[in-house]
């Protein structure tokens, strides 16, 4: 098997801005009499009863009645589910100039909810929201506007809703705003004050942002490299279910970066972020079983974990089930097969898929014999072989130059070209 490498740390995954939705935020108008006493019952769970005192209210004009019921509505607590009528009191109390109902009534225009989905219109109720000085519905204005839904994209409008929102103490403004600073959208790039929002969200429990946060330490990326500081915010993240920050944690006890070196823990991790379909995490728990790390080998579950991610496009498992198929090894040998997976990982620019295939095509397993796509992919697996990985790009090299004694300068020239001419997939 081709030296197969833990795939690094992942850069930030949530490349979504993180959109606030509806929220069982209840009035905070409340006083004494039926309203109390709806909210009463609501929170100790009652939400029969609670529905059932806010409706008269509701019906009397009280914005605080007609918000809850738009929410009870929405989410189908003491009643049955309903859009259209949650958005019918969400309407009501939003034209009485609730907030929190411009917002939320925002919220199911953006997502199609009770009515048919209209982005200009979600925008414009976010606007009369955030106007007044909803965070919820600036974060989500600010959403609108990098995302181009309903108004021009400008991500400076959108920094500017996001900051304002963040310094309210919104997590999902916090998260966003690091996110644009990390990257320099609509703002300089500045990977210290990226650090500061994530912590900021990250304090207040959101994954994502813990997840990032523990990028940050891992990379040295606007604080000093710290891994047991990265591994402290990868293990909150993982505990309340991200798929990356478990699929790192993994990664971690592998090379025992900020916590003691741990196969078994290394497969714990990959394994939950695997089942929940990450592919460099399926990817990992494939190499954990074909090495036999802290487990004993077992060919065919290696297989099955490389082709959950080979079929989700990851160049590292496809031509690891290449390598697999090649040698027989968890299913029968069949060239063709190892043939075809490794082409899959070569055009994505995999240099160790590109030598295998240079091989296949040297020495004809599984396709004709043809020394100039040998050639080809020996010069191509050369070329992109980090230097960190110098006796590989050697024997690439020693490959190519083997290949080309073999040639006519024809067949070397048109090897070349291919070569410079090839762009991955």
């Amino acid at each position: 098997m081709t030296d197969t490498r833990w795939t690094s740390i992942p850069p930030i995954v949530r490349a979504a801005l993180a959109a606030s939705f509806l929220v069982a935020v209840l009035a905070a108008t409340a006083t004494a009499g039926p309203l109390e006493e709806a909210v009463v019952a609501y929170d100790r769970g009652d939400y029969a009863t609670a529905s059932a005192l806010y409706l008269p209210l509701a019906e009397q004009g009280s914005t605080a009645a007609q918000y809850s019921l738009g929410f009870m509505y929405a989410t189908g607590r003491g009643v049955p589910q309903n859009f259209a009528v949650s958005m019918n009191w969400y309407r009501k109390a939003a034209d009485q100039g609730n907030a929190s109902a411009q917002n939320n009534l925002g919220v199911m225009y953006a997502e199609g909810q009770g009515v048919p989905r209209d982005y200009a219109e979600a925008a414009r109720w976010y606007r009369k929201a955030a106007e007044q000085g909803n965070p919820l519905a600036r974060n989500n204005l600010g959403f609108m506007y990098a995302n181009g839904q309903g108004l021009p994209q400008d991500m400076a409008e959108a920094v500017k809703w996001f900051r304002q929102a963040a310094d309210q103490g919104d997590a999902n403004a916090q998260y966003n705003l690091g996110l644009f600073t990390a990257s320099g959208r609509g703002v300089p790039h500045d990977d210290g004050e990226a650090v500061n929002w994530f912590r900021k969200a990250a304090d207040q429990g959101d994954a994502g942002a813990q997840y990032n946060l523990g990028f940050m330490y891992a990379s040295g990326r606007g604080t000093p490299k710290d891994y047991v500081e990265a591994a402290k915010w990868f293990r909150k993240a993982a505990d309340q279910g991200n798929a990356a920050a478990q699929y790192n944690l993994g990664v971690m006890y592998t090379d025992g970066q900020g916590v003691p070196q741990d196969d078994a823990e290394a497969m714990k991790w990959n394994r939950k972020a695997a089942d929940q379909g990450s592919a460099e995490a399926q990817f990992s728990v494939g190499f954990i079983y074909a090495n036999g790390r802290g487990i004993p080998r077992d060919d065919v579950e290696a297989v099955k974990w490389f082709r959950k991610a080979a079929d989700q496009g990851n160049a590292n498992a496809q031509n690891s089930l290449g390598f697999m198929h090649a040698n027989g090894r968890g299913v029968s040998r069949d060239s063709a097969e190892a043939a075809k997976w490794y082409r899959k990982a070569a055009d994505q620019g995999d240099a160790a898929a590109q030598y295998n295939l240079g091989v296949v095509y040297d020495t004809g397993q599984g396709v004709p014999q043809d020394l100039v796509q040998a050639h080809k992919w020996y010069n191509l697996a050369a070329a992109r072989f980090p230097t960190s990985e110098a006796q590989n790009r050697e024997q690439a090299t020693r490959s190519r130059d083997m290949a080309a004694a073999k040639m006519t300068p024809a067949q070397i020239a048109e090897a070349q070209k291919l070569a410079s001419e090839w762009k991955p997939n």
